[in-house]
């Protein structure tokens, strides 16, 4: 039986940071092998190079590790004061459950911010945006809060209020009232071009440890993230996911949540959210909002007040090779399998059909026979994730877009002008 993930937010004790880097570690460690390489070159005898290779291999290390530890340091130095930590008194609940069919009590145990008047108190980061105040966390730290108070590295404190939220991204806006001479707002970096094996370094506030920072790589990219990690119920119902994760096994842990992902040039890559957990910690699968999305939502939050998703209205899942083959399609067939279209949806109103028959796979029964998603605007789409990203990236809400799709094995196209993604 496949196991369920667990998703866990990153809300409760911590804090997360940013980080910002000059210079190139890898130009300047070249550098030190071209140094030893000049410094062993010559006419010497082969009995020589042999003895000198031990002693010039250890100072290209001892090189390198040192120019390694220089760029740590530079980063913290740099971006620390941009990133702070995020003090919620919320009159709810602490608790943050798991998803998926996990556990639903506090990943965490007994919240030690809990008072004893039915308020709580909990931990979670932000970073600086701009001159004028904004700071950018997650949706999660702030919901429901009653009163924020945000904490910069030197120990100031200030009052914050909400802004905007927008729970679909799990993103969010506060505000304080500081001189724009405090404030340093983050570098932020295409996450485009972030690619699996880069070096990726974080720094918060875990288990309330502030400014903490960590090290690791990118292990996984266009991952997905369920939005509602803070329900308590569970549901078999579908669930809007966040595409284009980024996934990172720099340690995270409670409190990370808001926090930053940074590259080598001490640029943010993306907004520190979620972790994979059996146990409520880091087990090296960290989740994080990229760049991408960040620069699309926060601006209109800021601006605007909301974040207006395009909406297609429908329930699907990656068209497999045992469903095609159910379906009467080659099994080499990709694409996405609409299992249902919301009644009154943008699906619905263009005539999409959903899946009305099922098949026995593998001995489940599974539903079959709807229309078979292949491309949004010429754009091929192989699975349910790619049809997500598509939307979410490179449409808008209230934009007619073409899908080619298989009807009964026939291909045609079908225009659907999408509509506005509905709260969560």
């Amino acid at each position: 039986m496949k196991r369920s993930k667990i998703f866990t937010s990153l809300l409760v004790v911590p804090v997360l940071i940013l980080a910002a880097c000059t210079g190139s570690p890898s130009a300047l460690v070249q550098s030190a092998q071209n140094q030893v390489s000049a410094q062993t070159s010559g006419t010497v005898s082969q009995t020589s190079l042999q003895s000198a290779a031990p002693a010039a291999n250890t100072q290209v290390i001892s090189g390198s590790l040192a120019t390694l530890q220089s760029t740590f340091e530079s980063i913290y130095q740099q971006v620390s004061p941009s990133v702070v930590t995020i003090e919620v008194v919320d009159g709810a609940t602490a608790s943050v459950p798991s998803t998926s069919g996990g556990n639903n009590s506090s990943p965490f145990g007994s919240n030690p911010f809990s008072g004893n008047s039915g308020t709580t108190k909990a931990l979670g980061s932000g970073f600086i945006w701009d001159k004028q105040g904004h700071i950018v966390t997650n949706n999660h730290v702030v919901s429901g809060a009653t009163q924020i108070t945000v904490t910069f590295l030197g120990g100031t404190t200030a009052s914050a209020q909400v802004v905007a939220t927008d729970p679909n991204s799990d993103l969010a806006v506060i505000k304080v009232n500081v001189p724009a001479s405090e404030l340093v707002p983050v570098t932020l970096a295409d996450s485009t071009q972030v690619k699996v094996g880069d070096m990726a370094i974080a720094i918060g506030n875990p288990f309330g440890e502030g400014w903490t920072m960590t090290q690791g790589i990118i292990s996984g990219l266009s991952r997905s993230l369920p939005v509602n990690l803070n329900s308590q119920t569970t549901t078999t119902a579908p669930t809007y996911s966040i595409p284009d994760i980024i996934q990172t096994d720099a340690p995270i842990n409670p409190g990370n949540s808001g926090g930053v992902l940074l590259n080598l040039e001490g640029q943010v890559i993306g907004v520190t959210s979620a972790i994979e957990s059996n146990s409520g910690s880091s087990s090296g699968i960290g989740f994080v909002i990229p760049t991408e999305i960040v620069n699309k939502v926060i601006p209109s939050l800021i601006s605007t007040g909301a974040y207006k998703h395009p909406y297609l209205g429908i329930s699907g899942t990656t068209l497999t090779p045992d469903l095609a083959t159910a379906m009467g399609l080659p099994a080499s067939t990709k694409g996405t399998l609409v299992v249902d279209v919301t009644s009154g949806g943008p699906a619905s109103a263009a005539g999409l059909l959903g899946s009305t028959q099922q098949a026995t796979i593998n001995g489940q029964a599974v539903p079959v026979g709807g229309d078979v998603i292949t491309a949004v605007n010429g754009q091929p789409i192989q699975t349910m994730d790619d049809l997500s990203s598509y939307l979410f990236l490179h449409t808008t809400s209230g934009q007619t877009i073409t899908l080619s799709i298989l009807r009964g094995g026939k291909q045609m196209t079908v225009k659907v002008t999408t509509g506005i993604l509905p709260a969560q």
